[in-house]
C-alpha cells in the first residue's frame, strides 16, 4: 500500500472555489471563465498531479471579499491574495512566482 505519492509541482495556488462561483466568470480573453481554469489555460498547464504548477480550487476559505477571488500561493502562504475579475493573468503569475519576469507565455 502507497503511503505517499509523487507530483510535478514546483508551487500549488488555492483559489477558493466559493469566491470563483459567487463571481460567475471575470477572469480570461472573454471574461467568462473561473480564475482558476483562465490561469491554467494562460499558463498552458493540464490539470492534476502530472502539470508544472497545481492550481487547485478549494472549499471556502473563510474570506469572502465582494467582488474578488481569494487565492493562496502555496510558497507564500502568510499573504493572502483578494483578485478582482478583468486583472492581468500575467500579472497574477508573476505575483505568484508561477512565471518570471521574462516574457509570458504566448496566447
Amino acid at each position: 500500500m502507497k503511503d505517499h505519492v509523487r507530483s510535478n509541482w514546483s508551487n500549488a495556488v488555492l483559489v477558493c472555489r466559493k469566491c470563483s462561483k459567487k463571481l460567475d466568470g471575470g477572469f480570461g480573453p472573454g471574461g467568462d471563465e473561473r480564475l482558476a481554469k483562465a490561469l491554467r489555460r494562460r499558463l498552458k498547464l493540464k490539470k492534476g498531479r502530472k502539470a508544472a504548477v497545481g492550481i487547485v480550487e478549494v472549499d471556502c476559505l473563510g474570506v469572502c471579499p465582494k467582488g474578488a477571488v481569494t487565492v493562496v500561493d502555496g510558497a507564500q502562504s502568510r499573504e493572502w491574495l483578494l483578485v478582482r475579475p478583468g486583472v492581468d493573468l500575467d500579472d497574477l503569475a508573476r505575483e505568484l512566482h508561477l512565471i518570471g519576469d521574462e516574457a509570458a507565455p504566448a496566447s
